[in-house]
């Protein structure tokens, strides 16, 4: 079950190379749509996503509100959540060594957030703040939204929270990450966390060694790692996250990026503008976005 929010901020559907209209359709077939947004499906009771994908396979199947998914331009899955983005930092082995070779691996997890203002969407210039950065990375990353609310969860519940995952690029001024001793404003500029495009359920989210995480800056590959790859896995991150603290239905959280970014290669590679930025997330599609002109 893929789903995505369309142009118009309403929930869509993806099935193979088809993009559905759900709230046209349902007027179409007569049928009860238990969401008109992909937060509401979020936040809706367990089924509800699998009536939503019914109704989005009787579409096809008629041929009612559909059309090429390469026509379309989603929106960011989660486009205004309710609160910041929360964010895993150093959580793949080679990128903490990448940063400092002798580097010890963190004992518990790293955790900061980025500012909703910074979500973009798919397609969407990523903007270089000339005036303010002269050191723009990416950073490909998984993102998890939570599908129900919870506090002090145990790691084995930790997935029954989860509606599904997403793509993320965790864009980041270093200098700014640098001068200000913390990371929220070196990574909260506007625009700097394109997401999408589809935001898979968890019900077929394949197993984490068969989910690459990856990015291509102007087509050359920079990241390749795999999702068994954390240091600190899924219900890790969630139990940390909601000890003592509810974690509410639609929160996003960005697990971490693999070795290979900007700052890291040697001399490091910052973003410029005109730059194409790709971020692959196995089974979301293709995050593109270019960096605007200065």
């Amino acid at each position: 079950m893929k789903f995505l929010t369309l142009e118009n901020g309403y929930l869509g559907a993806v099935i193979e190379d088809t993009a559905v209209d759900l709230g046209a359709a349902a007027r179409e077939l007569v049928a009860t749509l238990p969401a008109e947004t992909l937060l509401d499906l979020v936040r809706a009771p367990e089924g509800a996503a699998a009536e939503v994908w019914a109704i989005a396979h009787r579409a096809v199947a008629l041929g009612v509100a559909c059309r090429p998914l390469a026509e379309v331009r989603p929106l960011a899955p989660i486009p205004s959540p309710q609160r910041n983005i929360f964010c895993l930092g150093l959580n793949y082995r080679a990128h903490v060594k990448e940063f400092e070779k002798n580097q010890e691996l963190p004992d518990a997890p790293i955790v900061f957030t980025k500012s909703t203002t910074s979500i973009a969407a798919p397609g969407d210039d990523i903007p270089a703040h000339t005036d303010v950065t002269q050191g723009v990375d990416y950073e490909a990353e998984l993102a998890l939204v939570l599908g129900r609310d919870g506090r002090d969860i145990e790691p084995a519940d930790a997935w029954d929270h989860v509606f599904g995952y997403t793509a993320i690029n965790d864009v980041t001024a270093r200098d700014l990450q640098k001068t200000h001793k913390q990371w929220f404003l070196g990574k909260s500029l506007d625009g700097f966390a394109p997401m999408g495009p589809l935001l898979v359920h968890r019900s077929v989210m394949p197993a984490a060694s068969e989910i690459t995480v990856r990015s291509h800056i102007n087509g050359e590959l920079r990241q390749d790692s795999t999702f068994d790859n954390l240091i600190f896995d899924v219900p890790t991150i969630i139990a940390t996250l909601s000890r003592g603290a509810t974690l509410l239905a639609g929160d996003i959280i960005a697990t971490g990026t693999p070795a290979g970014v900007g700052i890291g290669l040697d001399p490091p590679k910052f973003l410029q503008p005109g730059d194409e930025v790709i971020v692959e997330v196995t089974g979301v599609g293709p995050l593109i976005n270019r960096v605007a002109p200065g």
